[in-house]
């Protein structure tokens, strides 16, 4: 592991994450991991924070809604392309995904939340604020186009207190 500041990779990890990242939450003895292709690394609050969105359909969204915590594991380098694909189009309700992926996971350095082996970068996050999405305030083209069933998403800002390369 090779700790690194949280925006050292940031125009990397941007990019791989339009292509698939792993968003993983951990509650209740329940581990489960999803894909995301949207999310926002910034600075607010006095402190560097990598914003999530899930949809209140995704199992992930029961769980995160449990705990506190979250991690975000990126494959800049590795491959990944089979495993992205499956746990953005399978619910982690009917499968385990690290099973049915042999993803493994690696114990976080500061949250209990694991990061995912075979990755490259990870951020490991403290939720510090969320924000349920409110219609009335959402630009009508993107209402058209993203939500069109009304499937909206939470926004989970969290604290990036650990971010690292593993090899």
């Amino acid at each position: 592991m090779q700790e690194v500041e949280y925006n050292q990779y940031l125009t990397e990890a941007l990019d791989a994450i339009s292509k698939g990242a792993f968003l993983t939450v951990k509650a209740g003895g329940e581990l489960n991991t999803m894909t995301i292709g949207w999310a926002n690394v910034g600075y607010i609050w006095g402190k560097p924070f990598f914003t999530v969105l899930v949809r209140h359909s995704r199992h992930t969204f029961e769980l995160i809604e449990k705990t506190d915590e979250f991690t975000v594991s990126i494959p800049l380098e590795s491959d990944m392309r089979e495993e992205l694909n499956f746990c953005g189009t399978k619910s982690g309700r009917n499968y385990d995904k690290f099973i049915e992926c042999s993803l493994t996971a690696l114990s976080g350095q500061v949250v209990e939340t694991p990061v995912i082996g075979g990755c490259d970068l990870h951020y490991e996050c403290k939720i510090k604020f969320t924000q349920v999405m409110d219609e009335d305030n959402l630009d009508a083209d993107y209402q058209a186009e993203w939500y069109p069933e009304d499937d909206y998403h939470t926004l989970y800002f969290g604290e990036i207190v650990k971010s690292y390369l593993t090899e």
